[in-house]
């Protein structure tokens, strides 16, 4: 059995009992309300038993050391592992559905990546608890990891899907050491130096300063270095470590606790005690943010032994001057892999610059080239403190939900950003490769453009006008924000703006269309985008005069926008007519001081 200090085990154990409350002895999983991102399911409520989830319960049980836990997981196996899909011949061959409810020929579409996920907890019982179980069970687990790994090999993801590939890695090598499957072995070391090559080339993950997917990068890149025996992997493992500390640590915001973005996925805005309990665990306590008794664990945390590397633990404890970060995390290729492009949807990605500024009063961070897909965060902050952070997010909503197919271009300069926004006529909806838009036409009651504020909003006070060239000045606390929107286009339609407020967030809207449900086709607008410019300040600047000096050009097909803010000049220029993404993408560029942001470097 997995050995455990009295203090782990004391966490894993009440964290297991909160678990013990969504086992569901009638299916032998567990069960929980129905939740999901908004795809790959058609599932639309009621409760569900997923089958990752009950993997990693199972794991649980067996590391619990008690024998009617013992029992239970083997039932769990033996139930989950009936679900996967053992068929060579099959498409979906070696994965498994998200639910019990929804097997793999209803999803829309089924996610390849549950190879990954469920082989992984399915080598976790494989690497301890083989001992504990019967043989004819041992059988069922190792068939079961074996035909995930066909899986894999056979998706074959690349690099540039940071945590999957990083995960298909540590599955492969880890089946192939503990088996003997030397071409299984050969296939993860090969996946984890081509992994190790291309982030070098990089510089970064392409999954950038994501809170979500970093932390799950960081967990398999642990795994590696406590579970595999090669050396060779380990060197490799212990680069990668230290890239996506760095990445984490860098953009860590110690006055309010929060992440800083830009990310390039993300699922929710606002960290807490979670991320505060990782970072503290993974620093043995050199950075504390919460007593004993505080921290937060579940139930597979303690087979985690994520290791923060020394050099990095201060940038969690203090920021003790603003600090500014300007990397190039892509740096481009004509061509990409048919992966690659399966996720992002499109033929060409050019030069990705993502920059963040931190004092101690705010954090901002944008993408120079980002899309409105309801898990990317191209353009948001952070403010207040700790105990009452909040988030201003720039959003684009269709039908009250993130548009994909609206582009965000900008320049940022500190605490200014310049900022572009145009439409692609043949990526997503609501997501980026799953509904592409058809006939570059969609069907909306509403389209809008959002500035939107969240978490401790109590003290946010929004502007009272209802102009659109106006300077909007939102006052935080001793934080004072301004946006103005000197340029707006939307073919023939109206542009409206709206304040408004619930009890979970308040906005800044521009609304492009509010009515009838109707169709809107981008090919038919003449003109389609809107220029912004934003201000973010603590002390007593007049943010009208910030804005005193912007210049916008119309130039056949193109528009130039110029900022001279603060002695420094930032330029955009973008297409003004919706086109398809590789073009629209390849058509911005954006300048600080007259040097491309691509060459700034960092900071």
């Amino acid at each position: 059995m997995l050995q455990m200090t009295d203090k782990e085990y004391s966490r894993f154990m009440k964290a297991l009992d909160r678990w013990n409350e969504r086992y569901d002895p009638e299916v032998c999983m567990i069960k929980e309300p129905f939740h999901s991102p908004g795809y790959h399911t058609t599932l639309k409520g009621g409760w569900v038993h997923p089958t990752r989830s009950s993997l990693t319960y199972a794991v649980a049980l067996l590391d619990s050391g008690i024998e009617e836990y013992r029992l239970r997981a083997m039932d769990i196996l033996r139930k989950v592992i009936s679900l996967q899909d053992q068929n060579p011949d099959s498409p979906t061959y070696g994965i498994w559905s998200w639910f019990y409810e929804e097997p793999l020929e209803k999803m829309s579409p089924p996610d390849w990546n549950w190879a990954n996920f469920c082989g992984k907890e399915l080598l976790q019982v494989a690497l301890d608890h083989f001992d504990r179980i019967p043989e004819e069970l041992r059988e069922k687990v190792k068939e079961a990891i074996y035909h995930a790994c066909r899986s894999i090999i056979r998706r074959n993801v690349g690099p540039s899907y940071t945590n999957i590939a990083i995960m298909g890695a540590y599955v492969t090598l880890l089946a192939g050491e503990l088996f003997e499957w030397k071409d299984v072995f050969s296939y993860g070391k090969d996946l984890l130096e081509r992994i190790h090559k291309y982030t070098r080339y990089h510089g970064a993950f392409t999954e950038y300063n994501s809170p979500t997917y970093t932390m799950v990068a960081i967990e398999d890149i642990s795994r590696i270095l406590s579970h595999i025996k090669d050396r060779e992997c380990l060197e490799i493992a212990e680069y990668l470590n230290d890239v996506a500390w760095k990445c984490v640590a860098l953009h860590f915001h110690p006055p309010t606790g929060q992440w800083a973005g830009p990310h390039s996925r993300c699922y929710n805005n606002i960290q807490g005690i979670n991320l505060w309990s990782r970072i503290q665990l993974a620093t043995s306590g050199k950075v504390k943010f919460l007593e004993e008794d505080e921290l937060y664990t579940d139930i597979n945390w303690h087979r985690i032994k994520i290791g923060c590397p020394d050099n990095y633990i201060d940038y969690f404890i203090t920021l003790d001057k603003p600090r500014g970060i300007r990397e190039v995390f892509y740096k481009g290729e004509e061509s990409l892999s048919p992966e690659l492009r399966s996720i992002v949807g499109v033929p060409f990605y050019p030069a990705l610059t993502a920059t963040t500024y931190l004092t101690h009063f705010y954090c901002l961070g944008t993408f120079s080239k980002s899309d409105f897909w309801n898990q990317r965060r191209g353009f948001i902050g952070y403010l207040g403190d700790k105990n009452n952070p909040i988030y201003f997010q720039l959003r684009f909503l269709h039908d009250g939900y993130d548009y994909s197919s609206a582009l965000l271009h900008t320049v940022q300069l500190e605490n200014r950003v310049l900022g572009a926004i145009n439409f692609a006529t043949d990526y997503g909806d609501a997501h980026i490769s799953l509904d592409r838009v058809k006939d570059a036409t969609i069907v909306a009651k509403d389209l809008r453009l959002r500035l939107e504020f969240g978490g401790y909003i109590a003290t946010i006070r929004l502007p009272n006008s209802s102009k659109l060239d106006n300077i909007l000045i939102t006052n935080i606390d001793s934080v004072n924000l301004g946006i103005m929107f000197p340029k707006i286009s939307f073919g023939d339609y109206k542009i409206s703006l709206e304040v408004g407020e619930n009890d979970k967030n308040k906005w800044i809207d521009i609304i492009f269309y509010s009515g009838k449900e109707k169709a809107i086709c981008f090919k038919d607008l003449e003109k389609a985008f809107t220029v912004f410019a934003f201000y973010i300040t603590e002390d007593n600047t007049d943010l009208l005069d910030k804005f005193s000096n912007i210049r916008i050009d119309e130039q056949e097909e193109k528009i130039f926008s110029k900022w001279t803010v603060d002695g420094n000049i930032l330029e955009l220029e973008a297409d003004l007519k919706p086109g398809s993404i590789a073009e629209l993408l390849k058509g911005s560029k954006g300048f600080i001081n007259g040097i491309p942001i691509e060459k700034e470097g960092l900071l």
